[in-house]
Order: C-alpha cells, then sequence, then structure tokens
C-alpha cells in the first residue's frame, strides 16, 4: 500500500510540474477583459485606444489602460507610439496571435454552452 502511495505521490508531483505554466496562462487570459481585449485585437487588428474604449465599453477606462499595460509586460500586446505624432496603438505580438485558436475554441464552447439571458439576469 506504502508503495502505491508513494507512486501516485511520484506521479501527482511529475503531473504538477506543468501547472505554473498552466495557471500563468490562466492569470493572463482569466482576469477580467484580457480575452476581451485579445478577440478585439484579433477581429479588427491594431487599435488606437479610443477604439478600444469603445469595443470594450464596460471597461473603465482605468482598468482598460491597466489590462493593456499588463499584456503588454507579458509580452501578447505592443504599444506602438508614433514618433511623429501623440498616436498610440496596440497591437498583438505574435504571441497574442498565437492566441487564435484558443479564443475560437472559447467562442465555440461559448455558442455551445452559454445562454446570453443567463447574463441578462446577473
Amino acid at each position: 500500500m506504502d508503495m502505491i502511495k508513494e507512486k501516485v505521490t511520484s506521479d501527482c508531483q511529475k503531473a504538477f510540474q506543468l501547472c505554473p505554466k498552466f495557471e500563468k496562462t490562466f492569470s493572463i487570459l482569466g482576469k477580467k477583459w484580457n480575452g476581451l481585449i485579445i478577440d478585439v485585437l484579433l477581429e479588427n487588428g491594431t487599435q488606437r485606444f479610443k477604439n478600444l474604449v469603445h469595443s470594450v465599453p464596460k471597461c473603465s477606462d482605468r482598468v482598460l489602460v491597466e489590462r493593456l499595460k499588463e499584456l503588454e509586460q507579458v509580452g501578447v500586446v505592443d504599444r506602438i507610439t508614433s514618433t511623429d505624432s501623440s498616436l498610440i496603438e496596440y497591437r498583438l505580438t505574435t504571441k497574442g496571435e498565437e492566441l487564435a485558436p484558443v479564443m475560437a475554441a472559447v467562442h465555440l464552447w461559448s455558442d455551445k454552452w452559454c445562454d446570453a439571458e443567463d447574463e441578462l439576469r446577473n
């Protein structure tokens, strides 16, 4: 019995070696507004801040700035500053663009399992 327990404990420890990456991924994607910001940039390409504000209307400007900074820090979003004007735009990095199949899968899952009426009631 002890050998089985040791084997299970050993296997669990091996399995949990990947957990920090998985946890990190969900700390990025699971944070409120991040998925929507990524989705907007996937769908519409490079965006000015004011366009993102209109695309994510329930998110305050302050929180949107925070989320964009966080996504920039983890290498998902690039902040592009024009040298000849005060124009600032945001675009997905290659790392961010590679989330396209993940976001497509989330759309398929939500179309199948989420009821828009539930959201309206909450």
